[in-house]
């Protein structure tokens, strides 16, 4: 498939995905049984990820949601703007920050950061994908999809300048 200037190959297929999010919906279910989570998902990316876990989560929970922006085209710009903020208190919550994808870290620490200034009991985060970046400096990820290298992915969410979010699956950019 071609997007723009970029031709794209599948990566991960739809029922593979599937049957990701329903591992993962089986840890937060016994993880979080007793403590009415909130869930917190990143748009826009993560609509259609946060969407399949929140049907099946079994305890008591709440969603909101909150937009921060680092990206142009294909490239993180390390300039984080919030763009929509919370409109509810999260003091004394336990808060699972619901991500796409970890790229290098910078949006999804300064969150955590902001999360834990407002006095969250917990703040953890699940994540669909994690870039290697990510991965080599460490950042806290308790619940992670898939870990990939260094790929430029879209579908399921995830978008080249706004396209390719409502694919099923998730295609990657031919090298």
């Amino acid at each position: 498939m071609k997007i723009k200037n970029l031709e794209f190959v599948e990566f991960i297929g739809e029922s593979e995905l599937k049957q990701r999010v329903l591992t993962l919906t089986e840890e937060i279910n016994r993880d979080y049984a007793e403590k009415s989570p909130v869930f917190l998902p990143v748009l826009n990316g993560s609509f259609m990820f946060a969407s399949d876990l929140m049907k099946e989560m079994k305890m008591p929970c709440k969603i909101s949601f909150v937009k921060v922006s680092s990206y142009s085209g294909t490239q993180s710009t390390g300039q984080l703007k919030t763009l929509i903020g919370l409109d509810e208190s999260l003091f004394n919550q336990n808060v699972l920050i619901v991500e796409d994808i970890v790229d290098t870290g910078l949006t999804l620490q300064k969150i955590i950061d902001e999360l834990k200034s407002l006095g969250t009991k917990s703040v953890e985060v699940i994540s669909l994908l994690r870039k290697k970046p990510a991965r080599e400096k460490g950042l806290a990820v308790r619940y992670i999809g898939f870990d990939i290298e260094d790929e430029f992915v879209l579908g399921y969410g995830l978008d080249y300048d706004g396209l390719g979010r409502n694919l099923k699956n998730i295609l990657k950019a031919k090298r």
